[in-house]
């Protein structure tokens, strides 16, 4: 186990020419700073004791008034597509990486300070984060890995009394992210506009020696092409992660190509939001005006910036100088083609899970679709209705606490007596599908209101106690937490006015 002093930071990205970065250093408080919040569980990743969580030096470190012996900050550069525009040059505005610290059981690590100041790519911002934006990334992203998808981790949380300027005035708030890469889709794209084609190929390597051959895949280096083989293994990885969001409910609100990770975890956690009275084209984005990013549009969305990595990557995609751009253009169009029936197996067998099904029968998408159907026609909660499924009993006739969940009664008897019948056809015991259907529907996620608790709390009172519990439950959403019953519950009426946006 290290402490703050003791870390073993290196940074093979910087190995890299400054085609790829800027070197800059993070821009500290101008007043004192102080940990608002640590996660054990991240710091075990890293191998840094949790008991130095409010040391001076790590307070420091992670604040970006001091750095650490061995790191290499620098801001990483990429462009991407937002909301289906091309933006030439975006990169890192607000975010520095420190450098990487490696542990032998869970691999390298980079870690970035997201607010931690000005970079060559801040455009017209200041750099900063604020306190609410922090907050919700903390806690989501920790949500999201505790639901078993792939996501970027968040140390911690610093903050200090200075003032951001938003809206309105605001907390600044430094999060402290963890991931193996923060390269993007966007990445790859700076590049294909620039025509600096070795680039491309320079860090289309740098991924596949430093995130893939290390991570036991060494086969994308023996492959004939492995740049094909790359794309090919981030295509199921983006097909995979988004049938999880679909799955559990969550809506990301920026799926811009610069918003997806080349390693398929879930990053950038900025106006998400869980669908809860299920409608499938919830907007969690109060700035996606159009409803591009709404929950239902994910998978698609996905497609069309894999579209754009694949057109990225064309350069190096041909085997050799002889090959033409058509083939390129071909073989890409191959793997794409491949994204929609792997993300409808990877979806289909979750949501049979959800369902509590063991075995794949041709009425599975029917029988989904039509309780899906249902919950929206009657406003049901999707978590709620999911957790309380397992409940359910085959050999009774009207399963009172799920029916009281529809308006239309009659119309779930109908499904139920289906749902029943299923279930009868691969012998279900309701008792031992109910432990495997809890194990797959949480009963927590973080709702929008309970997140704004929190927010107001931290930001009014400089009271902190409602991450805590926020962070406790949500580590472990499956479980029946009965002190804590309120939080599973449906969200009162104000929670409606609640309005997240790209600023968010």
């Amino acid at each position: 186990m290290f402490s703050p002093d003791t870390l073993p930071w290196t940074n093979s990205f910087a190995s890299l020419s400054d085609d790829f970065y800027s070197r800059v250093t993070p821009t500290p408080y101008k007043t004192d700073a102080r940990m608002l919040h640590f996660n054990p569980a991240a710091a075990e990743l890293i191998g840094l004791q949790a008991e130095n969580s409010n040391s001076p030096d790590l307070v420091k470190m992670l604040s970006g008034q001091s750095l650490p012996q061995g790191s290499d900050p620098l801001a990483m550069l990429y462009a991407g597509h937002q909301f289906g525009h091309f933006v030439p040059q975006l990169g890192d505005g607000r975010a520095i990486m420190l450098g990487e610290v490696s542990h032998e059981q869970t691999g390298k690590w980079e870690l970035q300070l997201k607010g931690s100041g000005l970079t060559p790519y801040s455009r017209d911002g200041d750099g900063r984060a604020v306190l609410r934006s922090t907050i919700r990334e903390y806690l989501c992203s920790e949500a999201i890995h505790s639901l078993g998808i792939r996501t970027t981790r968040a140390l911690a949380m610093t903050g200090s009394d200075d003032e951001v300027y938003r809206e309105r005035i605001e907390t600044g708030a430094i999060l402290t992210r963890m991931a193996p890469s923060h390269i993007r889709f966007g990445s790859f794209e700076v590049f294909f506009y620039r025509n600096q084609f070795e680039q491309i190929r320079t860090l289309a390597d740098y991924v596949i020696e430093h995130h893939f051959t290390e991570l036991k895949q060494p086969e994308l280096q023996q492959q004939a092409n492995p740049y094909l083989a790359l794309f090919e293994t981030v295509m199921r990885r983006t097909a995979r992660l988004i049938a999880q969001w679909q799955s559990v409910g969550f809506a990301h609100g920026v799926m811009n190509s610069d918003n997806m990770s080349i390693l398929g975890l879930t990053i950038d956690y900025g106006p998400f939001g869980f669908v809860e009275a299920y409608q499938p084209g919830y907007i969690c984005n109060h700035s996606d005006h159009s409803g591009r990013y709404a929950f239902d549009q994910q998978p698609e969305i996905g497609l069309f910036n894999l579209s754009c990595l694949a057109q990225a990557l064309l350069p190096v995609l041909m085997e050799s100088e002889d090959d033409s751009p058509d083939k390129a253009v071909e073989m890409a169009k191959d793997i794409m083609t491949q994204y929609q029936p792997l993300y409808i197996k990877e979806y289909a067998g979750l949501m049979r899970a959800k369902l509590g099904l063991v075995e794949a029968m041709p009425e599975d998408q029917t029988l989904l679709q039509e309780l899906l159907d249902l919950m929206q026609q009657n406003q049901v909660d999707y978590t709620i209705l999911f957790r309380k499924l397992g409940d359910f009993r085959s050999d009774e006739t009207q399963n009172h606490e799920l029916r009281d969940l529809f308006l239309d009664r009659e119309g779930f008897d109908q499904w139920s007596s289906r749902y029943a019948a299923r279930l009868a056809k691969e012998n279900s015991n309701d008792s031992e599908r109910k432990v495997r259907m809890n194990k797959i529907n949480p009963k927590f996620i973080l709702r929008n209101y309970l997140a704004e608790i929190a927010i107001r709390k931290a930001e009014d009172e400089k009271d902190y106690s409602e991450i805590d519990v926020l962070f406790k439950i949500l580590q472990q959403p499956f479980d029946e937490w009965p002190e804590f019953e309120s939080y599973a519950g449906h969200p009162p009426e104000w929670a409606s006015d609640i309005a997240v946006s790209c600023s968010s």
